[in-house]
């Protein structure tokens, strides 16, 4: 059996992109994506959309790329999947749809994410006008509480079906996790800003700089005629290890970190106001995808050194294979088997060092992953400036607090029915990191289009009530 080898997507060379945050992958040209999609084996049953938590015809709009029918391709991830070109970028489709691809049992799967950008963005590069959704003017009004991908598949799955929408959001440009927390070089702002549009254009209202829990509550929006409310806010306080030096000056969360450089576009500093210390060496604790993002994006200001702190092996890394390996091309250093014991300053209160100590792997914990071990009299010093740590995140707390009767678990995120999504609260409904803690992308566009369906039948069956 003869199959032509996937199809490797052009990247900007490493030591060009380590000075610049343009797009890391530069996207299939037309030529590779017809033959990547070329590959596709057309299977009778289709395992690959099982492994799709928004539910894409796959084979459907591959098959349209491999006909050049590019535009209707676009047309068919849209029907499921509100932000393709986002997906396309961000998802690990390598443990999603990739992985159930027959082709992949004895070859490499067709690069199923990577033609979801390709179609996402000639969409996007045609333009075109957004023919919103004839929405009656009596129509339930449904909110979301947060613009992250959670509240976008939920808001633009409900537009769809005819409900009047409303979006919240508490920062001043909408997005959420996309916009504060990934990068330019993964995914550009710019892309972000058309999808975002395209919602809009179906006929999402969008208010941003409001507050849930401070601005408004749950009750006040019930109480102006809101028939129910999706919540994804997701999950942004972060998370320390709760070791001596953790308040000295150098030491940062990756949430910070990220949100200065990202949103607030540290990296063009002094064109944008907010600036970011920019450390000579620097050491990221984590082993995620924030991890990754965080130390390259140091290594973009203008570190002269960048080492990732994780205390496990490589194989135990939660991060996308694509993103560990992105970082090594550029030259940042792992240490593995290694974990921080004291964060230790100068006379100033600056970070100047990192204790850590080496680590063993013992018997698998509650992950299933092999549980790190201290291997005793091991310690030594690392020389930095700066600390970032990126050990994922918790749920703030406020949504729960203002909102009486709202359950949430041990761990303080909201708690839901896993079919549903709904919450303790009739016509509450939640979703994303606020409920499962941090997680991807696509989990979360798979979790608001369940709570759309749940709340059209909600609407449906109890309208008039409130």
């Amino acid at each position: 059996m003869s199959i032509i080898p996937r199809s490797k997507m052009p990247e900007q060379d490493p030591l060009e992109r380590i000075r610049n945050f343009k797009e890391v992958t530069l996207g299939y040209p037309e030529e590779l994506a017809v033959a990547e999609a070329g590959r596709c084996l057309e299977c009778k049953k289709p395992l690959c959309v099982q492994g799709c938590p928004v539910g894409i015809n796959i084979p459907k709009f591959i098959g349209e790329i491999k006909a050049r029918n590019f535009a209707e391709a676009a047309r068919v991830l849209k029907d499921k999947n509100s932000l393709p070109a986002v997906c396309g970028r961000v998802c690990p489709q390598e443990t999603q749809c990739e992985i159930k691809c027959v082709l992949g049992k004895k070859f490499e799967p067709v690069a199923i994410g990577k033609l979801e950008r390709f179609a996402a963005d000639y969409q996007l590069l045609q333009g075109g006008e957004i023919t919103p959704v004839e929405i009656k003017p009596d129509a339930p009004k449904v909110a979301v509480i947060g613009s992250g991908p959670a509240g976008l598949t939920a808001a633009g799955d409900l537009v769809k079906m005819g409900y009047r929408v409303t979006i919240y959001e508490a920062l001043h440009k909408p997005g959420g996790v996309l916009l504060y927390g990934i990068p330019e070089f993964r995914l550009p702002k710019a892309i972000i800003e058309q999808e975002i549009n395209y919602i809009k254009g179906l006929g999402v209202t969008l208010e941003t700089d409001v507050v849930a829990g401070q601005t408004l509550t749950i009750a006040d929006l019930f109480a102006e005629g809101f028939k129910a409310v999706f919540v994804g806010v997701g999950a942004g306080a972060p998370i320390f290890m709760e070791i001596p030096g953790e308040n000295l000056n150098g030491v940062y969360s990756a949430n910070e970190f990220l949100t200065r450089v990202n949103l607030m576009k540290a990296y063009l500093y002094p064109a944008y106001d907010t600036p970011v210390k920019v450390a000579q060496k620097v050491s990221v604790v984590g082993g995620g995808n924030v991890a990754m993002d965080a130390a390259r994006c140091a290594l973009r200001l203008g570190s002269r050194e960048v080492s990732i702190i994780y205390r496990r092996s490589k194989h135990e890394m939660p991060a996308r294979a694509e993103e560990v390996e992105h970082a090594e091309a550029e030259g940042i250093k792992f240490n593995f088997l290694t974990n921080p014991l004291e964060i230790l300053g100068d006379s100033r209160g600056w970070v100047e060092g990192l204790k850590v100590i080496r680590m063993e792997l013992g018997e698998p914990d509650a992950s299933g992953r092999r549980r790190p071990v201290a291997v005793p009299g091991s310690e030594f010093v690392l020389e930095v400036d700066q600390v970032i740590m990126a050990l994922g995140t918790k749920a703030n707390p406020i949504v729960p607090e203002t909102t009486p009767g709202l359950e949430v678990n041990r761990w303080g995120h909201i708690a839901v029915n896993e079919e549903t999504m709904a919450t303790s609260i009739p016509g509450v409904y939640a979703g994303g990191d606020i409920v499962t803690g941090s997680a991807t992308v696509i989990g979360a566009m798979g979790a608001g289009k369940q709570a759309a369906a749940s709340i059209d039948e909600y609407i449906k069956a109890n309208v008039g009530e409130r």
